[in-house]
């Protein structure tokens, strides 16, 4: 009796990895790293855990992936922001762009770089470490920037930059918890201009 020929055995259902790590990124964004279960990860990519540990490693790694993710998409305004010409320039735009991504239609409220961490206990140790170093490291971005304007004129020269840096990433993770709160894109917008107010000037 003729067998029937079967598959390779353990072959991966294909599937879209760029479109699973952006389900994935949703998921985190909006539940967190500790609320973000394997079962809703897995079910929001479309995957069994098997190819989502063959793709992308364990829930840390993915969440590693996510986040770079999150940085090259919804938060690049940042990097974008440092670019304008002047550090009033950089602030409002750093500022606006906060307030879009975090009130985006159709995307989760909020950071995903600050909510990532609120609720982390034990298991969530090394996710709220990748987000404290990924915080600093925007604001270290800031701070080098406005450093630059206080050496071009363009800052007083009794500025502090790091402080300077930390003042808007304090208005800008405030502004994140507020949108997840409910706060519109308006009021926010608002907020962020006040911030601008009190802004140095050389």
């Amino acid at each position: 009796m003729e067998t029937q020929r079967k598959g390779p055995i353990g072959r991966p259902r294909g599937f879209d990895a760029d479109e699973a790590l952006e389900q994935a990124m949703r998921v985190f964004w909006e539940q967190g790293y500790e609320g973000a279960s394997l079962t809703d990860l897995t079910h929001a990519m479309g995957i069994t855990r098997t190819s989502m540990y063959a793709a992308f490693g364990n829930k840390e790694d993915l969440f590693g992936k996510a986040l770079e993710r999150y940085t090259e998409g919804p938060a690049s305004y940042g990097a974008r922001a440092m670019q304008e010409p002047t550090a009033r320039q950089v602030a409002a735009a750093f500022l606006a762009g906060s307030v879009r991504a975090t009130t985006h239609p159709g995307c989760p409220a909020g950071c995903l770089g600050v909510q990532g961490s609120l609720a982390a206990g034990d298991t969530g140790r090394q996710a709220r470490d990748a987000l404290i170093a990924w915080r600093d490291e925007h604001a270290s971005l800031l701070r080098d920037r406005f450093q630059q304007a206080v050496d071009e004129g363009d800052l007083p020269r009794d500025t502090d930059p790091g402080l300077l840096a930390r003042y808007l990433m304090t208005v800008t993770n405030g502004i994140a918890v507020q949108a997840a709160g409910g706060a519109t894109r308006d009021d926010l917008q608002m907020v962020a201009d006040m911030a601008l107010q009190s802004w140095p000037s050389a």
